[in-house]
Parts: structure tokens; sequence; C-alpha cells
């Protein structure tokens, strides 16, 4: 068993840690392949088209109509080319057939629908939180005004990934692709956490011209600046876009996150065979961070968000990561000191959450979206609700969004007071609830439903 990690506050330790990377573990050895591929042409026509009128408008505008004339363009014989040319699904075929599957997903409504639902209310919140007018008060509308990514099912050995609208553009479709295994539609809360990654991070990147580059020489100068080991400017920077997503999805799901990515890289280090711990070891070629700068990162990333707690929660996830703390190597013979990890994790979190952007109006990406104490009240409620043993209200207050659900789920997982499958299933069952309420997925052209909110004249104090 783990060593438990205490702290001053209200979760006193990671007591069920084990169970939840068991749970994600089983998850990640699972070998459904999800939905068959539609490779063939003319049934494949003929699947969207019946599907169209099952999507809102705002899907059939932006994903479905493009899409379509993108492939009526290229006919069969393109069609297939374009197959032939990716025999192994990892380039255009690959998107070519993901967008299809995500589409027929939500439109044909026979495969594993509430989960399904569930799954887009998550993307669709944390990418509306970012995006919307109402987070992004006097700063400007982001350049590319896409709508929330559709998601889908996959084999569960391609893990979580996205498609960025700058890819999916390239079949006119104006929406990211999100992908979560199959598996993952039945259990595993912990790679739940990992949609704020894709959804807020890379999908989010993507939104204003220019972000990418700029977070990436404020990052590398930073390093620079702080005269940190003479690899670490540059192994920090190249990997701008992976270090970014992690930033930003703990921006948005808070500290749950953090500690939920150490669990799920530990479960998928043993599904792949190893030991589960977080690996010390970063190659060149890898477009990620070290597992244990990732584990560092989330630390600091956690200590300057805005709720009373974080530095609590920064403790505990630092020492969560330091039991797997071994001889770091980063690159071929490159090794830096624990110190050196910790310190350039710091200087990272610090360039990317608090640091002013001039593509965003001269703000950071943690004034647009942060973790407050008002959302830690939210995951209490939320929390209770997950545990009691009466049915789900089919009504939560408006201040409910599936982030908070999925980061109740993690923390009331970690406790081990309920059978994690249970805390799974009702933590689906809710956020059903929320999308069946979603503006997005109603008969109203609404782009982010964040916008859908009153400009009220006074606003009284609450009680407390």
């Amino acid at each position: 068993m783990l060593n438990q990690t205490s702290f001053t506050g209200e979760i006193t330790y990671f007591r069920n840690l084990d169970s939840c990377i068991l749970d994600a573990l089983q998850a990640a050895q699972d070998k459904n392949v999800g939905p068959s591929e539609p490779t063939n042409f003319s049934i494949l026509q003929k699947r969207l088209e019946a599907c169209q009128l099952r999507h809102p408008p705002l899907y059939r505008e932006n994903v479905i109509k493009p899409y379509v004339s993108t492939l009526n363009m290229l006919g069969e014989a393109g069609f297939s080319q374009v197959l032939s040319r990716d025999p192994s699904r990892e380039g255009e075929a690959c998107l070519m057939l993901d967008i299809a599957q995500a589409i027929l997903l939500h439109g044909e409504e026979d495969y594993n629908k509430k989960a399904t639902d569930a799954l887009q209310e998550v993307v669709s919140d944390l990418y509306d939180g970012f995006l919307s007018a109402e987070d992004r008060r006097d700063i400007k509308p982001p350049d590319i005004g896409i709508v929330a990514p559709l998601v889908k099912w996959g084999n569960s050995e391609d893990g979580p990934y996205t498609w960025p609208v700058d890819s999916t553009i390239d079949f006119g479709v104006k929406a990211a692709i999100v992908n979560l295994p199959i598996a993952n539609a039945q259990r595993g809360i912990f790679a739940w956490a990992t949609l704020g990654h894709e959804s807020a991070g890379h999908n989010i990147i993507n939104a204003d011209t220019g972000l990418r580059q700029e977070l990436r020489n404020c990052l590398w100068n930073g390093m620079q600046n702080a005269n940190v080991a003479s690899l670490l400017p540059d192994y920090w920077a190249s990997r701008i876009d992976e270090t970014a997503s992690d930033v930003l999805g703990i921006l948005n799901m808070g500290p749950a996150a953090g500690i939920a990515l150490i669990g799920y890289f530990r479960a998928l280090n043993a599904a792949g065979g190893r030991e589960p711990q977080l690996r010390n070891i970063g190659p060149s070629n890898d477009p990620h961070p070290a597992d244990i700068l990732r584990g560092y990162l989330a630390a600091s990333t956690v200590s300057l968000l805005n709720f009373s707690k974080a530095n609590r929660w920064a403790t505990a996830i630092e020492a969560e990561t330091d039991k797997d703390l071994a001889r770091i190597q980063l690159g071929e013979n490159s090794v830096i000191t624990p110190e050196e990890a910790k310190d350039s994790a710091l200087i990272a979190a610090n360039c990317l959450v608090q640091t002013k952007m001039e593509c965003l109006g001269n703000h950071a990406l943690g004034e647009i979206q942060n973790w407050h104490d008002d959302d830690e009240n939210i995951v209490r409620q939320v929390r209770s609700i997950l545990k009691a043993t009466e049915p789900l209200p089919e009504i939560y207050s408006k201040d409910v969004y599936a982030a908070h659900v999925v980061a109740a789920a993690i923390v009331e997982s970690l406790q081990g007071k309920i059978e994690v499958p249970m805390l799974f299933t009702r933590m689906i069952n809710m956020l059903k609830t929320l999308h069946d309420k979603n503006p997005s997925w109603g008969s109203l052209y609404v782009k982010y439903p964040g916008n859908v909110v009153p400009l009220n004249a006074y606003l009284p104090f609450k009680k407390s």
C-alpha cells in the first residue's frame, strides 16, 4: 500500500489512492476497441444524412454540413485514397474517421448514450469556462470563434487525445474532437481528469492567435532569467503545448486534477508492464515533460490557485510526487537534481499562470480562469450528493458545473468511504442531468453557455 500523505485541512490524506489507481489500471487494460470504423463511403454518407437533425443547430452548421460537403468533394475515390495513405490510422485517415465517429455517436443515440452525454458535458463546460464572455470580461474575445469540441470513444490503447481545430479545419469542421478510451465509459474516474488537459488545454491554446508562441517565449525567458540548468529552458519551452495544457487543466478543474494525473500516470505505466510509478526519464523525442516533472508542475500550479487551502493541497501533491523520485534524466545523458526539477516546475507554473500575455489583451491565463473557495464549496456540496443513498436530484444549483462534479468524484474516491464504481456511476448520472439542461444542445444557437447570463445592475452580498 502507498504511504498516507497527511496535511491539515478537509482532505486529510489520499487514503484510497491505491484503489483509484487500480480502477484506472483496469480501464487501461480493457481490450475494447470502441465503435467500428465507418470505412464504407456510401454507407457513411447515408448515416451522416440520417443523423443530422438529431444534432443541435450549432453543430449542424459548424461540424456536420462542412464535413459532409468535404466528403462529397472527395468522392468515394478520394475517400479511399485517404484511407490507403494512412493504413496505421495515425494521420489524416484517423482524423477523417474520428470526425465521422463523433458525429455518428451523437446522432444515432445507440452507443453508450448516457456516458456520451456526460463526456460531452464535461468537455463543453471546460471549453466554455475559458472562452465565454462571462469569464473573459474586459478581455477580448478569442480570435477563432469555434464551438466546444465534439467527443468520441476510442481504443483503450490510444488513451485520451484531441484533434485541435487547426487540424479539423482541413475537413471544414470548426470544432475540435476529443477522444476518451471506451473503457472510461464504465470505469476510470482519474481518466476524466485528463479532459481538462485536452479540452481546456490543447484546444484553448489554439483559440487565440499567437498564444502558443507567446507562452513559449515567456517560459524560455523565465527559465533563462532564473539561471536554471542550461538544458531546462529549451526542454520546457519545446514542450509548451503539453506543459501549458497541464496548467490550464488544473486552472479549470482545481487541485483534484493534479492528484488524479499522478494516479493516472502510475496506472498507465503499470498497464505498460512497468512499476506503478511516475517515470523519472524524459526521452528527447517525447513532447511531454517527464512524469516526475509533471507531478511537480501540478503541485506548483495548485499552489498558485486562488483558494485558501491551495498551499496545503500543493504540499500534499508534491509529497505524493516525491514518493516516485529517483534519478531524473532528461534526454540522452542530462541529469538534473530534485531541486532543479522543483524550481523549474515552479518557474513554469508562475510564467503560465501569472504572466500577462499581449495576445490576451495584457491579461494572464490565471485571470481568465482559476479555482476559488466558491468552487471548493460547490465541490463539497456535490460530494455530499455523490455519497448519499437516496436518488440523485433532477435539478442542481446554477452554480454547479461539470468540472465541479468530476472534481468532487475524484476527491470523494480518494477518501475510500464509497466504492469507486458506485461513485463513477453517480458521477455519470449527474453529468447526464447537467447535459440535458445545456442550451448548446437544445434548439437554440448558443455557442458558449457561459454567455447566457444576465448583466445585473446590482448584486447583493451572499449570506455567509
